[in-house]
């Protein structure tokens, strides 16, 4: 059977980009280096326009292995968008941490070819290739700043606890192999679900229960959230803002097209165990990040917290579900990488100013990054009219016509705990005084051009979201 290989385009970019990087770098002397940057944003911006050349299109390859659709298409762009800020936050860091270039923004690369494998793979064994591929990449990525102690332990505390989740993965694909007759197709998975109940295989449930495991470690659900505070503050600054979005977003794409889609059938067995997770997770999260001193902790477990909110999509399920899932993934993306961006511009040659104090009189020191800190702060929070409140709306929305009223109001009541720990950041940054100076624009013109974009993407899903809704329905639509 022959395949169509033009939806493979995007993926094969982003791969020669990397390899092309790798190439470079071992030609370029030390002060030419620079350019790497430039290459892998031009190769992301290429990817990027043939995700868009390819919009609306719907082809399966392989034998239904993978499959190009719109929902596989949104989390490319997500996917490419969040690399591309990536890289223009990290230009000036890593020349400062005195990391590689070349590696890190072919790693970069590398992670981004793992996840876009991750979103559009129909079969579990792809979808395990892709989960590797990304995952080692950033296990390096992590331990990147090598005179750094802590970015060593980080990365090998991912690396162990990300071996357990691909153990828990791997046995399930497994047990699902045996129980589809030697199939990991997820259409086959399909088929054997659309069977009375009493005839599902227990080997089958049995390995959709360790996948369901192995996708909470990835996407830092509590209580297997325990990893995420000491590999954020380990990881480079725009490392640990890349992880927080991109490797969120990729668990949640293959969950995603996993659960919602291909297992629907076994929704209302799942939906009390996930609401618990989803309460426990947003709880844990916001409860935890009280006590913080970092604000690179604050957002770590910010993040877990987040995830927890993005877990309510999981449970309403659905159109309605799917729709909010994408949407708040789009508004989470751009103001976690802004915070993350904005927290890296404190650095002062071998340190990372992180704390609190750090921050103090940031607001008037550097004015528009002490605004965009403020902003991403109360969107993260919920406030309106910022993306964070439109993605919260809708999400709580969902909850509410399935017929989670106590989901919807735990997170509400969540988003209000929340409020405590981001405005400790607004108070710091414009009622205290001393503090880190931060990066004038002359020294880290990229990272004002990155921080710009994400402050225009908060504030722009705030004030006008009924496009990017209406893509995130549609995309999630293209899964029927």
């Amino acid at each position: 059977m022959e395949n169509n290989l033009i939806p493979l385009l995007p993926a094969a970019e982003v791969l020669l980009t990397a390899l092309t990087v790798l190439v470079m770098d071992l030609y370029l002397r030390e002060e030419e280096k620079g350019i790497l940057a430039w290459i892998g944003f031009l190769g992301l911006a290429i990817a990027g326009g043939m995700s868009l050349f390819l919009w609306g299109g719907r082809e399966a390859l392989f034998g239904e292995a993978l499959r190009v659709e719109n929902f596989s298409l949104f989390f490319m762009l997500l996917f490419l968008t969040a690399a591309a800020v990536t890289i223009l936050l990290s230009v000036s860091y890593i020349e400062e941490a005195a990391i590689r270039a070349g590696e890190f923004y072919a790693l970069i690369l590398f992670s981004v070819f793992g996840m876009i494998l991750m979103a559009a793979a129909e079969d579990l064994i792809l979808f395990f290739l892709g989960f590797e591929t990304m995952s080692i990449a950033v296990y390096i990525l992590t331990g990147m700043w090598r005179e750094r102690s802590e970015a060593s332990e980080a990365a090998m505390k991912y690396f162990l606890v990300g071996a357990f989740a691909a153990g828990f993965l791997l046995y399930g694909i497994a047990l699902i192999y045996g129980a589809t007759g030697g199939s990991t197709n997820l259409g086959r998975v399909a088929a054997i679900l659309s069977q009375p109940k009493d005839q599902w295989p227990l080997l089958l449930l049995a390995g959709v229960f360790l996948l369901f495991v192995g996708l909470a470690f990835k996407a830092a659900a509590a209580p297997f959230h325990f990893w995420v505070p000491d590999v954020y503050e380990g990881a480079p600054t725009p490392v640990a803002g890349f992880m927080s979005v991109a490797v969120k977003a990729a668990a949640f794409a293959a969950w995603a097209r996993i659960f919602l889609h291909r297992l629907s059938p076994l929704q209302g067995d799942w939906t009390l165990p996930l609401k618990v997770l989803a309460i426990l997770t947003m709880t844990v999260g916001n409860l935890l990040a009280i006590s913080q001193s970092s604000v690179k902790r604050m957002l770590a477990y910010s993040s877990i917290a987040h995830a927890g909110y993005l877990l309510i999509a999981l449970v309403v399920g659905g159109e309605m579900g799917g729709q909010a899932l994408l949407f708040y993934l789009l508004s989470y993306t751009a103001m976690a990488l802004g915070a993350f961006g904005v927290l890296g511009s404190l650095k002062e040659g071998a340190k990372d100013n992180e704390a609190y104090r750090d921050l103090a009189g940031l607001g008037f020191k550097r004015p528009f990054l002490g605004a965009a800190m403020a902003l991403f702060m109360l969107s993260l929070a919920g406030f309106p009219p910022l993306g964070g409140f439109t993605g919260k709306f809708y999400l709580f929305r969902a909850a509410i016509v399935a017929g989670h009223l106590d989901l919807a109001i735990i997170g509400a009541i969540n988003s209000l705990l929340s409020v405590v720990f981001y405005l400790k950041v607004i108070v710091a940054m414009y009622m205290e005084q001393g503090g880190a100076e931060g990066k004038p624009f002359s020294r880290a013109p990229y990272l004002y051009l990155a921080v710009a974009a994400c402050l225009i993407g908060t504030i722009y899903l705030g004030i006008f979201p009924s496009a990017a809704l209406d893509l995130s329905l549609k995309s999630f639509a293209s899964l029927r």
